[in-house]
């Protein structure tokens, strides 16, 4: 799967939007992917992931188990875990940190892939990766649906990505003026009130 068919998922989907928006991460961009409307259609969420699965095994072999940040890579990362044909796992924040739970535990020196949807700092990444070695894991990568870095987005580990764009994300002090004058909206969810 290419760059651009990855990205005709997301159009086909309606998620592909342009505007003023906060991210996940704080920062602010033009650009929003709309994941949830993509994984929301099982058809264009197995052919994406499937493709994901498939690049994975190409890159660095087939894993033990695949093990995703909750909530926004639970459904990405079990979808690819049953094409790589492994069990999927997903960890929550507990204390304010991501833990195992529910019962889940992984075999010490497991091979672990981290999956997750879209990686623009790699903040979820990582701390998913170190709740992973915590548990007695070895990441052998990270694969997400799409990096929004550029590819600049540390994570620790070799980082898979079916689709790599470089769109730019600014500091909310430090928006470009055709971006300030936008109204702007959140549409991510970690800043959701319970």
């Amino acid at each position: 799967m290419t760059q651009d068919d990855v990205l005709d998922e997301f159009r086909g989907a309606g998620a592909l939007r342009e505007g003023h928006f906060v991210l996940s991460s704080g920062l602010h961009s033009g650009v929003f992917l709309q994941k949830n409307l993509v994984f929301a259609q099982p058809d264009r969420c197995e052919r994406l992931c499937r493709a994901l699965a498939e690049k994975i095994i190409a890159t660095v072999g087939k894993p033990d188990v695949a093990i995703s940040p909750a909530v926004g890579g639970i459904i990405p990362g079990y979808e690819t875990a049953r094409h790589l044909g492994v069990q999927s796992l997903y960890v929550e924040r507990e204390g304010g940190a991501f833990k195992l739970r529910r019962g889940f535990s992984i075999a010490p020196g497991a091979k672990v892939v981290m999956v997750e949807d879209i990686v623009t700092t790699g903040l979820s990444s990582r701390e998913c990766i170190a709740a992973i070695r915590e548990a007695g894991g070895e990441v052998i990568a990270a694969a997400c649906i799409v990096d929004r870095s550029g590819g600049r987005a540390d994570v620790g580990v070799p980082l898979i990505a079916l689709a790599t764009l470089d769109v730019p994300a600014y500091e909310a002090d430090k928006l470009p003026p055709e971006l300030a004058a936008i109204p702007v909206q959140d549409p991510g969810s970690r800043r959701l009130k319970g």
